[in-house]
């Protein structure tokens, strides 16, 4: 969808202002005024007239609206949970993987692939010994006194806690404007529900103070005169090298730290060296910077070399670092990144209704996982690599074999543009409806399914005698 506005948009109204330029016989517009953005607006209004300008502002303020919105949570996400709740003031501190965050004790073993392994997925030993070490006294929330014991964690399931569901249907009904906090009753689980509604509450104000953050900051890049298209075009190349690293930490089990910080940075470095190289060899060199740095060439050369020198860097430096050397040693790396959970939303529930009928303790294997979505797991890729060859090689081919489009072909290219927005347009104003419409369908048919059940059971209650109840129901 982001692929076929800003082609068709460019496109139309490019050309449409040219044309319009060279019947007036000169340019309507300044550079300064073309580099602002001012050519779309200026053409919709002068072809659609009042209601063209409309159009223009509305959808430029919700495409503001949303990904300025979507950028806010994400910085406070990561002031919140990445820095505050990791490191400023974690519920429970110095925790390592093998021990419980509610109670600090060692994780009970749970069976992965048919072996008796942590819940961190390291295989425990034939003597079913865990590992010790105390665990310092908490410094958040859950905070303790004393050392923590190695006896096993015993923490049962939120979602089999009585005094969890008290708790929720009392603060249902505590007032939320009382002057009072709510107080959570619950032994195991009550002080990590009020740790986390303190970040709930944090979180809100860090919305609130970036929102207000981003006022300043406009202003002083507005009025800095910093050119704006320039850090788009070269952003690129201090952004790709990331790429890598994102991709196969999510992809590649062997993937180590070490390896994607060293690949990371390497491709940074040669990405800005080889911009700087190519463009000191345009006319007036790095002192006509802002120019020389954004040519073709030059945005090729460094974007296609932070992104290679990141990738094989980062394969080559895991392949150095990683100590897996067994299907088991993978499995226990899976686990790291299953282990990223909150105990009162754990992940499996939200996985439940797609790992039906599969024998797992608590949560499910990687192997488990890989099964249970391979299908989408396939359209990912299949879709992604379709995606990429089409937008990488297919169109960039077709379009440098025309050094220079007759009337022919630039009429089939503005009609597959515009063909191209029009389905996207279709598949965003059509489809999600329709996967809402088919999901409360589903969730309909559930219920009507749960219903039927209770009242054949009402129906035996009723027929058989008080005694023969309990086997009716059997």
């Amino acid at each position: 969808m982001w692929f076929a506005i800003p082609s068709t948009m460019a496109t139309t109204t490019g050309m449409a202002y040219l044309a319009l330029s060279s019947q007036n016989g000169t340019h309507m517009l300044n550079m300064g005024e073309i580099d602002e953005g001012l050519v779309t607006p200026l053409i919709a209004e002068k072809i659609l007239g009042g209601t063209g300008g409309i159009m223009i502002l509305t959808m430029g303020a919700m495409a503001l609206m949303s990904t300025g919105s979507g950028e806010v949570m994400a910085v406070s996400s990561i002031i919140v949970y990445d820095i505050y709740q990791t490191y400023v003031k974690p519920f429970r501190c110095n925790l390592k993987r093998n021990q419980c965050v509610l109670c600090g004790k060692i994780k009970k073993k749970i069976r992965t692939n048919g072996d008796l392994a942590d819940q961190n997925g390291d295989v425990a030993e034939q003597n079913g010994s865990g590992v010790g070490g105390d665990t310092s006294a908490g410094c958040g929330s859950g905070s303790s006194n004393g050392p923590v014991d190695h006896m096993t964690c015993s923490c049962p399931l939120v979602s089999n806690c009585s005094r969890c569901t008290d708790d929720l249907e009392a603060r249902q009904t505590h007032n939320k404007h009382s002057p009072t906090r709510f107080h959570y009753k619950c032994p195991i689980h009550g002080q990590f529900r009020e740790y986390q509604d303190d970040l709930i509450e944090f979180k809100n104000w860090c919305i609130v103070l970036v929102t207000l953050g981003i006022i300043p900051l406009g202003l002083t890049v507005f009025k800095s005169g910093i050119d704006l298209n320039w850090i788009f075009y070269v952003g690129s190349i201090v952004t790709i090298p990331c790429f890598p690293p994102v991709l196969l930490s999510i992809l590649w089990v062997k993937a180590t730290g070490k390896g994607l910080i060293i690949g990371s940075i390497l491709g940074l470095l040669s990405g800005i060296i080889v911009t700087l190289g190519v463009a000191s060899t345009y006319p007036g060199g790095l002192n006509n910077f802002l120019l020389n740095t954004v040519q073709d060439n030059v945005l090729l050369a460094g974007t296609t070399t932070s992104f290679a020198v990141s990738l094989i860097v980062c394969i080559v430096a895991s392949l150095l670092t990683h100590d897996i050397c067994s299907p088991d040693k993978a499995e226990q790396e899976w686990q790291k990144m299953f282990d990223i959970d909150n105990p009162l939303k754990p992940w499996e529930e939200n996985f439940r209704e797609d790992l039906a009928g599969m024998d797992y303790d608590q949560r499910p294997s990687s192997s488990q996982m890989d099964a249970a979505f391979r299908s989408a797991k396939l359209t990912a890729f299949i879709g992604g690599g379709i995606c990429i060859t089409i937008f990488a090689f297919v169109i960039p081919g077709i379009m440098a074999s025309f050094s220079v489009m007759n009337k022919t072909q630039f009429k089939v290219w503005v009609g597959f543009t515009q063909l191209w927005a029009i389905v996207m347009a279709f598949v965003v104003i059509f489809l999600p409806p329709f996967e809402e419409i088919s999901r409360i369908r589903r969730q309909y048919q559930l219920n009507k399914r749960l219903s039927q059940k209770e009242e054949k059971m009402e129906v035996k209650d009723n027929y058989y005698p008080m005694a023969e109840q309990s086997v009716a129901k059997v």
